[in-house]
């Protein structure tokens, strides 16, 4: 028998939605800081030739920039103050974690609830400006570099007073935009950041779409190719939705307590173990590892001879490591697993989860508490486990190989983008929802009070 939440669940519509003030209010914030982000990303740095930086770009397209760069909405292509994106954030809060789970001062300030959470966050964002300080230097060493070796001048006055200049304004903006996160976790709709990233991808959907409709007007794309990229974007989205809802529930019993009317009554509740527990993680981390030789390589060709060993090194190993090369794809799904293990094994404790669970007083049926209820959801979380990197390396290698048969560009379509995307837009969908079930609780609520006075 549906309760009383299914039921109202059941009942939302576009009519509950124009009724919801403060949703709409929610859902108008968040798209006005979203254009707040498209904007900053064409500001350029003070001191940058916008023409230069094309043919900059262009010389390491396909490397682990070509990523960034889609994370930041082309704010790094465009060198704008928002070119490094939240991916330092991204970066701090992942080193943060692994720190929580291996250092027992961090491990401790991990248990000790809101007030060591904030702790944490508060370091995360010291990295963030730190990682920000040393990536932007870098940046700008590297366009003042590309103007003496080449001949365009990419910055127009270098010295240590651009390269200052360069560290700072990417530090305010990277910090602009984790601001303009919490604003809109707090004061719109879905996870700021999240929703960020989500948004610079999107961004780049046009041009795709531009570069895929401009090689089928030259004859290079034929119309089978097109319909069935068509077909497996919507089987990919259809199948990551699918997987990444999808959960194995342990069952939770705690023992009989007694109630107001003297029954003895025992709760049960369950475990949610979801198939991809490591998310977007491992595919972010096995294709950085694989992109970074390939970038070193690109900034380092032009200064080695073709004919030296170095220089025969180097075309070797952009060949073997290119887009769609069977060794790359091979290296790519090894690197997925791998990290989907390892990441699972940092964020998810078992033998904390069954400690949790003794110090309560539940148990999972036919298992003994303590460290039998850990090698269970070891062994649980394993088998699991096994499903997800399965299935994350399907995802990001199958439009892998599909774009490099075909010739299409690889720039919207890669797994990654299509995982954050679609977690992204079911999250903010599911913050929708509950919005509207509270509001509907509300009327309820109001409706049964004036019932009351009436009578």
């Amino acid at each position: 028998m549906a309760s009383r939440a299914d039921n109202i669940a059941s009942t939302l519509s576009l009519a509950n939605f124009s009724k919801a003030t403060e949703l709409k209010k929610r859902i108008w914030f968040t798209v006005g800081a979203l254009i707040v982000f498209r904007f900053l990303s064409f500001v350029p740095l003070p001191g940058v030739n916008p023409l230069v930086l094309q043919s900059l770009y262009e010389q390491t397209r396909g490397g682990i920039l070509d990523m960034f760069n889609a994370f930041s909405g082309g704010g790094l292509e465009r060198m704008s103050l928002i070119a490094l994106g939240v991916m330092p954030y991204i970066t701090a809060s992942i080193v943060v974690q692994l720190a929580a789970s291996l250092h027992p001062a961090l491990m401790a300030l991990k248990k000790e609830g809101e007030a060591g959470r904030k702790k944490l966050n508060q370091y995360t964002r010291y990295g963030a400006v730190l990682l920000c300080g040393i990536q932007g230097y870098f940046v700008a060493q590297g366009l003042e570099a590309y103007g003496a070796s080449s001949g365009l001048q990419a910055v127009v006055d270098p010295g240590m007073m651009f390269r200052i200049g360069a560290v700072v304004s990417l530090i305010g903006g990277t910090m602009f935009l984790l601001w303009l996160g919490e604003q809109i976790t707090s004061r719109g709709i879905g996870n700021g950041v999240s929703l960020i990233i989500m948004a610079g991808i999107v961004a780049q959907m046009p041009t795709f779409v531009s570069n895929v409709m401009n090689q089928y007007s030259a004859g290079d794309t034929g119309s089978i190719t097109i319909v069935l990229l068509v077909v497996l974007i919507v089987a990919m989205i259809l199948f990551i939705c699918f997987m990444e809802r999808a959960q194995r529930r342990l069952l939770i019993q705690y023992p009989k307590r007694a109630t107001q009317r003297g029954m003895m009554q025992a709760d049960r509740s369950h475990l949610p173990l979801k198939i991809n527990t490591a998310g977007v993680i491992p595919p972010i981390f096995a294709s950085s590892l694989l992109l970074l030789p390939l970038t070193i390589t690109q900034f380092a060709g032009n200064s080695l001879s073709p004919d030296s060993k170095m220089g025969q090194a180097v075309v070797a190993l952009n060949q073997y490591l290119g887009h769609g090369k069977p060794l790359y794809m091979l290296l790519y799904a090894a690197g997925i697993i791998f990290f989907c293990f390892f990441y699972t094994a940092v964020v998810f404790n078992p033998e904390e989860t069954s400690e949790n669970l003794k110090k309560n007083g539940g148990f999972i049926p036919g298992i003994r508490p303590g460290k039998n209820t850990a090698t269970y959801l070891d062994y649980v979380l394993t088998r699991i486990t096994v499903i997800g990197a399965i299935y994350l390396t399907i995802v990001c290698v199958l439009p892998e190989y599909f774009l490099s048969q075909t010739g299409l560009p690889l720039l919207f379509m890669g797994g990654t983008s299509l995982l954050i995307v679609v977690n992204v837009t079911v999250d903010t969908i599911t913050q929708i929802q509950s919005h509207l079930l509270a509001h509907q609780y509300g009327d309820l609520i109001k409706k049964a009070k004036l019932k009351g006075r009436l009578r």
